[in-house]
Order: structure tokens, then sequence, then C-alpha cells
């Protein structure tokens, strides 16, 4: 796939949509040869075309695969900049790049959350029990593979669960197939103009008193936080889960992450 004397510059980023493509793009414009890993091909989209780029769509399911995928393509550095909440494929680079020592950059943003009245953390999707849940309206934006579970907690304890799932098979399929009533379940890609519009909307159109989310540091983060800021709703954010990864050497500013880069080679 790369001539000899090009391997050096392979770089293999793993990511959703927020900042692999940033990424990519600038170490592309450097003439790196960029490997990126994505779980769909709608997510695949997000990437520019170039001949130096190269998408492998697909979940990777343990370290030997990895070690694998950086052996074959003579893969120098791995960013992992996947969701804050995907431990076990952090876990798993962390491991893989350890045991060939490959360099691993960690890179997280940085989630800024505005010190409010009605702005709560919370450890875990089950943890809102300081608040009467009878009878109140709460929307889950927490992804669909908790969902079911989750939603099932909230009904049991007397609350209203709705639902905001992204347009994908997986999140559409998971949302009607859980307890959640087909009219309570919303089907749309977060807003990324920081407006967050159908957001307030449908907060507004089903009256909502509660919002449930992770701390991602996302667009969807901040657009929860935008619209329940100076409201009278309350957003429970779930903490980040501590991944303990001693071998990365960690990022939350692009610049930092790339200039590391560059001084290595």
């Amino acid at each position: 796939m790369q001539n000899q004397e090009n391997c050096y510059k392979n770089v293999w980023i793993l990511s959703g949509t927020s900042d692999g493509p940033l990424i990519a793009n600038r170490l592309l414009e450097l003439n790196y040869s960029v490997f990126a890993s994505v779980l769909t091909y709608k997510a695949g989209q997000a990437y520019i075309e170039n001949p130096r780029l190269h998408i492998i769509t697909g979940k990777l399911n343990n370290k030997d695969q990895i070690i694998n995928f950086i052996k074959k393509n003579k893969i120098k550095f791995v960013v992992d900049a996947t969701h804050p909440f995907a431990v076990l494929i952090s876990k798993n680079l962390n491991n893989a790049c350890e045991e060939i020592n490959i360099p691993l950059l960690l890179f997280e943003r940085k989630s800024l959350i505005n010190k409010t009245n009605n702005f709560f953390y919370i450890d875990n999707l089950k943890d809102i029990n300081n608040v009467d849940l009878e009878n109140k309206n709460i929307l889950l934006a927490i992804g669909s593979r908790f969902l079911n579970d989750t939603a099932n907690f909230y009904i049991n304890c007397k609350a209203n669960v709705f639902a905001r799932v992204l347009p994908t098979y997986e999140s559409i399929t998971k949302a009607f197939g859980s307890c959640i009533k087909n009219s309570n379940i919303a089907i749309f890609e977060p807003s990324k103009n920081n407006e967050g519009i159908l957001e307030k909307k449908l907060c507004d159109f089903w009256d909502i008193d509660y919002v449930l989310c992770r701390e991602s540091g996302s667009y969807s983060q901040k657009n929860w936080e935008s619209i329940v800021s100076g409201s009278k709703m309350k957003l429970f954010l779930v903490k980040r889960p501590k991944v303990k990864n001693d071998y990365a050497y960690s990022f939350n500013q692009y610049h930092n992450l790339i200039n590391h880069i560059i001084k290595k080679y």
C-alpha cells in the first residue's frame, strides 16, 4: 500500500467524526500517510478524499488484531481519539502498542462544563437519585448501547422516558426494540453549530424536566449544556471513566499532538 521509503510517515487514527478528520487533514498536509479507523461507512464520509488517506471500517475485536494491523501497514504512530466511554478499545490499543513498542498518542477533548445550579455530575447512568422522578419527563441522550437497561430503570422509578438516538441502523434498531414508547423516540444527528435548535425544540415539545447525557466533551454535550443553562430543566452528566493508560502520551489540543509527531519524525 505504501512504498518502503515512505513507511516512516504512516499514522493510524482511531476516532469518530469530530476529531479524526481534523487530525487527519493536518497530517495529510504535512505529507504523512494516514490510516483512519471508523465504525461505519457513514463515519468514513466525514474524511476528505486523498490518495494518502486509507479508511478502515469496522470494529477491532482484540489486541492481536491491532498488532497485526500495525505490523502489516508499518504504522509508526497510533492516535487514540475514540469516544471517552469507549473503554475496551482504548485498553486494547494501550496493551498492543506497549507490547510491540509503538508510540500511542491519546487525544481527549476537554470538557469545560459551566458551573450552574442545574448541572449535576453523576457516576453512572442510574445515579439520578436526588430528585423527584415520579411522573417527570426524562430525555436520554446516551447512545443506544445501554438505552434499554437505563430506560427500564427510570420507567420503574415512574418517570416518563424519552430518547434521542443517532440515525444509524444499530441505534434505530436498539431504540425501537427497547421498552421506550415509539412515540417517545427522536432520531437525528446532534446539531454542530452550538445552537442546538433541534434539541431545544425537542425539549419544548416533550416538556422535558431532566436530560441525561455523558461527559464526552462533544458538540452534543455542549448543546445540552447551552439548552439547559438558564432553563427550569436539569442536566445530569455521567462522568468520564478513568482509563489507566500509563503507556500513552496524552493531548487535548490538536497542535500539541501534531507537533509531537513532527518532532519524533
